[in-house]
């Protein structure tokens, strides 16, 4: 559980979720195809920086990982350190008798 903190800051911005949103929508998008769709579908007119420095903090969460091909960096999400979540707070609790 030592990643939760960068993990909650990760998934506390709007922005951040959006971007989430999109990778899950369609994965392996460099910064310009995110910046893009986030222009595009939602009205984010963040500048590339700016997204670039959420990115950073969604790698930093593990959430996101880049791979290199070329001079492109491509952008994957990765929900394996949601896990954390669900193992802190599980869904499929037994209801309590009223």
């Amino acid at each position: 559980m030592a990643e939760d903190p960068d993990l909650f800051k990760a998934l506390g911005d709007a922005t951040r979720r959006t971007i989430l949103d999109e990778l899950t929508d369609r994965d392996g998008q460099t910064l310009f195809e995110i910046c893009g769709r986030l222009a595009m579908k939602h009205g984010l007119a963040s500048s590339r920086q700016a997204i670039s420095q959420h990115l950073a903090v969604l790698e930093q969460a593990g959430l996101v990982h880049t791979r290199r091909q070329g001079r492109y960096k491509f952008h994957h999400i990765d929900t394996s350190p949601l896990r954390s979540i669900v193992e802190r707070w599980p869904i499929d609790r037994e209801e309590p008798d009223p």
